[in-house]
């Protein structure tokens, strides 16, 4: 007591110390740990769909294969295709066998980090990391993904005032495989893009 006032209670002064870093962003509110767990378990779920997806188009592709035989100019010429054969196709298997090794090791990161407890991301420094390698390979998923599309559609359309045929026809098998595996690259080139989003959303709140 000073001067016949009473002090206000401790429990007073701290309750409105929180409130005032609450509302200068200094302590997280419960509504912002709900939606950064939210952003965590989305990151999660679309890392593992990426995973899946990039390991579909690698599995389709480097099954691609077939035999066949094809008349050209009246001969009867033996065809034997395979994704090895073309230079994109091998850079599209490569891709989606890097960017499926660098989103595992990052799932089993984050787990190891969830299951401790910690925050999926350690800090700015590794934001900033993870955002970059997830640009550079949604980058490369779309260049893959594009080369090997001109390649298949050469295979469909035949070249034009030449005798050279459409060659998917004797070998359907083989340019359906490849068509899948083209179309879920692009898919996880999709995810990818999400994912670099969301960690510049983290990025902007960190």
């Amino acid at each position: 007591m000073i001067n016949g006032v009473k002090n206000p209670p401790d429990i007073g002064i701290q309750l409105s110390e929180t409130k005032l870093a609450m509302e200068i962003g200094t302590v997280n509110s419960p509504l912002d740990e709900n939606v950064n767990g939210i952003a965590e378990v989305m990151q999660v779920v679309l890392r593992v769909l990426c995973v899946v997806s990039s390991v579909t188009a690698l599995s389709l592709m480097v099954t691609a294969e077939q035999s066949s035989n094809i008349t050209v100019l009246g001969f009867k010429i033996p065809l034997h295709s395979k994704w090895s054969f073309s230079h994109s196709f091998e850079y599209l298997v490569g891709i989606s066998a890097a960017v499926a090794v660098h989103l595992i090791l990052h799932l089993l990161i984050s787990g190891t980090r969830l299951l401790r407890g910690l925050p999926n991301i350690s800090s700015r420094n590794h934001g900033w990391l993870i955002f970059s390698v997830d640009q550079v390979f949604a980058l490369a998923l779309m260049s893959a993904g594009s080369s090997a599309s001109s390649v298949s559609s050469l295979n469909h359309s035949g070249i034009r005032h030449t005798a050279l045929p459409n060659f998917c026809k004797p070998l359907h098998r083989f340019c359906d495989r490849v068509a899948t595996s083209i179309a879920f690259t692009f898919l996880s080139c999709f995810l990818l893009v999400v994912l670099v989003v969301l960690d510049v959303l983290w990025l902007s709140k960190h």
